[in-house]
């Protein structure tokens, strides 16, 4: 049986990030994907994914946020790889809205670079976007977005570079500890199986396999839509990738500016409840188009001129929305990290540094209390 210092089980965003970070560790390390690789099965795909600094859903990312900026800048100079791209991000909606008063709390507590912006203003400055009256806005000049299929593939090279093992199309069913034994075996479809000292699962979707039952999740189906503007009004260099956050909405709308693929937009968290990854309908029907092609249709006119494609994607949804990172409950040497609940990949630079603290030193620097794996036991943090 073939023997590790770490092996990470799952490696869409976070364990490719995970496994590049403890291979520059300089230790032995496997990673296990269930797919092959590049897949499109979990939930970090879709060509674009948000990356803000001013974090509404909770002050207490942004410490994360700022390093995971210098985190994707250095695997951007590590692999020569554009990774980034900064669009601004205006957030939109009325002035007590949870999203604009989060966001401005944390721009304020951490003196983020940013504008807050009447209805007036932003039709001055994009004139492609419609306001209602009563809605302001708040411009975050250094956000942007990810690639994600990009970002996964340059960490599994630097992986590699550093000596990392991988195994595609091999789904791990669980693992165990002999009595007396000091390491943990990992169990393979195939029946073979793994050792090593430490486990990191950043298994997406297939969270409760591994998870207890003390860090619950539920899965929702969402889909990410492609339209063809009308005009190059809608373009990379003149539109901010943007937040809506307003009333008749079924959930808040946000999108990108098209670089080529057309405009995304997607209604954050508007999916049904799905009990399992393989439940999930792949398909993209006229009902989950026609809500966003509405809300796109009063926020931005002509940027849905024609629908392209769309692909769906599944959310990990915590009770309190928050990740989930650190040591599984019955195991300390089990690292687990979940739960992104549709706005954590911008975070996998430096969760991918985090997992591997403590993994292999057993901490980390960063104060990561409130996205503990034994708090719903307690009370949950709000936002």
């Amino acid at each position: 049986m073939n023997s590790f210092d770490v092996i990470v089980i799952g490696l869409g965003g976070m364990g490719s990030a995970a496994l590049a970070n403890v291979a520059g560790r300089g230790v032995s390390v496997m990673g296990i994907e269930q797919f092959t690789l590049g897949h499109l099965q979990g939930s970090s795909s879709g060509k674009s994914r948000m990356i803000r600094k001013a974090y509404f859903e909770h002050a207490s990312y942004v410490p994360l946020m700022l390093r995971a900026y210098d985190a994707w800048n250095k695997l951007e100079r590590f692999t020569g790889m554009p990774l980034f791209r900064k669009t601004s991000v205006l957030l939109a909606g009325r002035a007590e809205s949870p999203m604009l008063r989060g966001a401005a709390n944390s721009a304020q507590a951490y003196d983020l670079p940013s504008e807050h912006l009447s209805a007036d203003e932003i039709r001055r400055r994009f004139p492609m976007m419609h306001p209602l009256d009563d809605e302001v806005g708040l411009l975050e000049p250094d956000a942007g977005f990810i690639m994600p299929e990009a970002a996964i593939d340059a960490y599994l090279r630097v992986a590699e570079e550093h000596g990392a093992k991988m195994l595609f199309e091999s789904k791990v069913i669980g693992w165990d500890r002999g009595a007396g034994e000091t390491l943990l075996r990992v169990r393979l479809d195939d029946g073979t199986s793994i050792a090593a000292s430490r486990l990191i699962v950043c298994a997406g979707p297939w969270w409760s396999m591994f998870a207890d039952k003390a860090m619950p999740v539920h899965l929702q189906r969402n889909v990410q839509l492609w339209f063809r503007p009308s005009s190059a009004l809608f373009s990379i260099g003149k539109c901010p990738a943007f937040m809506l956050d307003r009333a008749g909405l079924p959930k808040p709308l946000y999108g990108f500016p098209d670089y080529g693929a057309g405009v995304k937009a997607a209604l954050h968290g508007f999916g049904e409840t799905i009990d399992t990854p393989e439940q999930v309908d792949r398909a993209v029907h006229p009902g989950d188009i026609e809500p966003v092609r509405d809300a796109l249709a009063s926020w931005m006119p002509g940027s849905n001129a024609k629908f392209i494609e769309g692909k769906v994607c599944i959310y990990e949804l915590t009770p309190d929305q928050h990740f989930v990172i650190g040591a599984h409950p019955n195991d300390a040497h089990v690292i687990m990290a979940g739960g992104f609940s549709g706005h954590g990949f911008k975070f996998a630079s430096v969760v991918g540094e985090v997992l591997a603290d403590l993994a292999l030193d057993g901490g980390t620097a960063y104060d990561l209390a409130f996205l503990s794996p034994n708090r719903f036991a307690r009370s949950s943090i709000g936002t």
